[in-house]
């Protein structure tokens, strides 16, 4: 295997073996890494539109609907009319998923000091400049621009 080759590899193991450990942690409080992300990001960010919120999404390309439908179904997430277009919804968090939103937060501290373990004194700040290559002009990458720079 060529070192280019195992690094892609490396990457994938790595995003999966990350997503496993964060699924199994968000399984208690019965959210899925996805909608985890939604109730952060409107935790964060909210009142969103549904295309202001996909903008800011890394787990879902395209228009987040379905994903919002399961939490309006949960009664995580309202819809209100927008009080600038009558076509659009803003997304808000409930009181519930509000407080959902608060523990998933500890939840990723927790996780992101694993991360933190595992590297030790590696230079994160190196890694991640190296990561933000390959996303870099991407979807992916427009979308944590976007959470970066308005956070």
């Amino acid at each position: 295997m060529h070192a280019i080759e195992e690094l892609r590899y490396l990457i994938l193991a790595a995003q999966r073996e990350g997503d496993r450990a964060l699924s199994a942690a968000l399984n208690p409080i019965e959210l899925t890494t996805s909608q985890a992300e939604v109730l952060r990001v409107l935790y964060d960010c909210a009142p969103l539109s549904l295309l202001e919120l996909g903008e800011r999404l890394v787990c879902e390309t395209g228009s987040p609907s379905r994903l919002v439908n399961t939490l309006v179904e949960k009664q995580l997430v309202e819809r209100s009319p927008s009080a600038t277009d009558r076509r659009m919804v803003t997304l808000l968090l409930t009181p519930s998923g509000r407080q959902l939103a608060e523990q998933v937060k500890a939840i990723e501290q927790g996780f992101y000091a694993q991360i933190g373990a595992v590297l030790e004194s590696m230079p994160v700040e190196a890694i991640n400049a190296a990561l933000w290559r390959f996303v870099d002009g991407r979807p992916t990458g427009k979308a944590l621009t976007y959470r970066k720079n308005h956070f």
